[in-house]
């Protein structure tokens, strides 16, 4: 199972951080320094496999990792994870955002992060592997995409309707408005108008 993923660049400043196992924000921290720290030392013609570090868990978890341009992509895994399998899920994670982005860049993970991490949601959830087809996960995103274009139009809808109660050119306000037995009186609102 994945416990962690992170995101860092190569100063350590996190740029995206999913934890699926509960801990303490403080310790979040902590973990994020340490796995900098630890990934950060190795070189980069050395193996992408390393043991966690001692707040993750040791020995019992492993830390797989890749480094794209001024990124580090770490996933905290235990045993039962394919450390293969978690190199090629980090290359599918990059390539699918590298495709939503177009030429994905720090930048991005940063102005877009509601979007990353919904990217994320269709590629991992609650520490398991969900889908690994990149296609399909791209797909989805684009049906995201559609459907918030969609609902834009309702989200403007309120300023719409406030223009538009502007705009009413009654001859005389009402002062008073009758439904049923709810008598309203109005009142004067010409000052502020």
């Amino acid at each position: 199972m994945i416990q962690a993923i992170l995101v860092f660049n190569n100063h350590g400043k996190p740029r995206l951080v999913r934890f699926y196992q509960r801990f303490p924000e403080e310790i979040q921290q902590q973990i994020v320094r340490e796995t900098f720290h630890l990934v950060l030392k190795r070189d980069d013609n050395i193996c992408n496999f390393l043991e966690g570090g001692s707040l993750i868990g040791g020995s019992d978890y492993k830390l797989i990792y890749r480094h794209y341009a001024t990124l580090y992509f770490v996933f905290c895994v235990d045993s039962s994870e394919s450390e293969l399998g978690i190199l090629d899920l980090i290359q599918v994670f990059v390539e699918t955002l590298d495709k939503c982005f177009e030429n994905v860049c720090e930048l991005d993970l940063i102005f877009h992060m509601d979007k990353v991490h919904y990217i994320l949601q269709e590629v991992v959830m609650g520490g398991m592997v969900l889908e690994t087809n990149m296609n399909e996960i791209v797909a989805q995103i684009e049906a995201q995409n559609r459907l918030e274009k969609s609902e834009g139009g309702l989200s403007a809808a309120p300023a719409r309707a406030v223009s538009a109660v502007k705009n009413i050119n009654l001859p005389e306000m009402p002062r008073n408005i009758n439904i049923g037995d709810l008598n309203i009186k109005v009142p004067n609102l010409s000052q502020f108008v």
